[in-house]
């Protein structure tokens, strides 16, 4: 059978998994589909090469679409957001002086950590992120506005140079998706004081996206990619499953790490600094669980809403996600899909049942960290 080659690019995280496991346990093949997975240098050269077509589809922070399609930053260009890759898995650390400076703060707390800043910082601090439309960055300046006091610089650092950054002093902390995080704890020049999911319980991280042109001119192929993602998916989500997933992401042609940094993401048991006890984090990162690939459309508001846009803005990002396409090419191979597209953001604080395709399905924990909501409906905080 000949094979549809797709062009896909990603950028060496763990949460580009279920492009590599979908190309290398056959996920892809089977659907017809020769995934040529092209890595790349940063996120602001995937972007490029995605919006002037050198790229059929990509692995992308989740804001970047929902930028992009507002002509936000850069190449301004309609891209869809397919499904969802991963949610949370993202760390927040200090560089080892800040860490001393700072004093020992409670892993996990988001409070106190920001009162711990407040009070030490006389001067601005300097937190590496990956791109200015990240979810890093948007948790960052979320968290962050509850302390007005607080100066904070945001230096734009690629994931694959944070430790270099960390280890030279050009950042006082980090926020970076692993195993990056790991990588600086590994070398000793920081340590990891916060998850992602400390300030969102069940924040989008990365998706699949393509061209909104693209998507309409291969149907086809689109559903193929879509179907063999969210197999990889649900694979990736199963313990048993997990060491061989560690193993194929260290390969050299993909992550070209080490196991020991690799695995701390895939089974969210994380070392916190050097020579440490690993500690376990619930709920660290998720591929396929909880709806964990579906494009809510109220993540999308609320991703625009932080980005400032206006009603129309926002109406305008909610189109991005492509809900109708992920119900459309996922239902008829049994995915349950959540009855609804868009919920209220922030309002459960544990697990909920929901109503879906197949009766019910289990919903994360979504609070955020200061206990407000955002309503997709008046996209506003309350």
């Amino acid at each position: 059978m000949t094979r549809t080659v797709l062009n896909c690019g990603y950028v060496p995280l763990v949460d580009c998994a279920p492009l590599i496991i979908a190309r290398e346990l056959g996920f892809a093949a089977e659907e017809g589909l020769d995934l040529n997975l092209i890595r790349q240098p940063s996120w602001s050269a995937l972007r490029d090469m995605l919006a002037l077509g050198h790229l059929d589809a990509a692995q992308m922070l989740s804001p970047m679409p929902i930028a992009m399609s507002l002509g936000l930053g850069g190449l301004a260009a309609r891209i869809d957001t397919l499904m969802g890759l991963s949610a949370n898995g993202t760390v927040f650390g200090l560089s080892t002086r800040m860490a001393q400076e700072l004093g020992e703060v409670p892993f996990g707390d988001p409070h106190v950590l920001l009162s711990a800043l407040t009070r030490q910082m006389r001067r601005p601090l300097r937190v590496g992120v990956p791109f200015p439309f990240s979810m890093h960055r948007l948790l960052l300046s979320y968290w962050t506005a509850c302390a007005p006091d607080l100066t904070v610089e945001v230096v734009t650092v690629p994931p694959p140079r944070m430790a270099t950054a960390v280890a030279e002093g050009h950042v006082d902390a980090f926020w970076v998706g692993e195993p990056w995080g790991s990588a600086i704890v590994g070398r000793g020049v920081g340590s990891i004081v916060m998850a992602g999911r400390h300030v969102w319980g069940f924040a989008p991280e990365k998706v699949l996206a393509a061209r909104h042109d693209w998507i309409a001119d291969n149907p086809d192929t689109t559903c193929q990619l879509m179907r063999a993602v969210y197999q990889a998916a649900r694979w990736l989500d199963v313990e048993n499953n997990k060491p061989l997933a560690v193993e194929i992401l260290g390969r050299s042609e993909h992550l070209n790490l080490s196991h020991e940094v690799i695995e701390p993401a895939v089974t969210g048991n994380l070392t916190l600094t050097q020579g440490g006890p690993p500690i376990s984090v619930d709920r660290f990162l998720m591929f396929h669980d909880h709806a964990a690939s579906f494009p809510w459309r109220s993540q999308a508001a609320w991703i625009a809403a932080q980005l400032g846009a206006d009603a129309a803005g926002i109406a305008k990002a909610k189109e991005v996600c492509r809900t109708d396409l992920y119900r459309k090419n996922l239902g008829p191979i049994g995915s349950d899909l959540p009855g609804a597209s868009e919920k209220i953001e922030g309002a459960m604080a544990e697990a909920t049942a929901v109503a879906s395709s197949r009766g019910q399905m289990i919903l994360a924990p979504d609070a955020f960290f200061d206990g407000r909501t955002f309503d997709f409906g008046t996209a506003s905080d309350e």
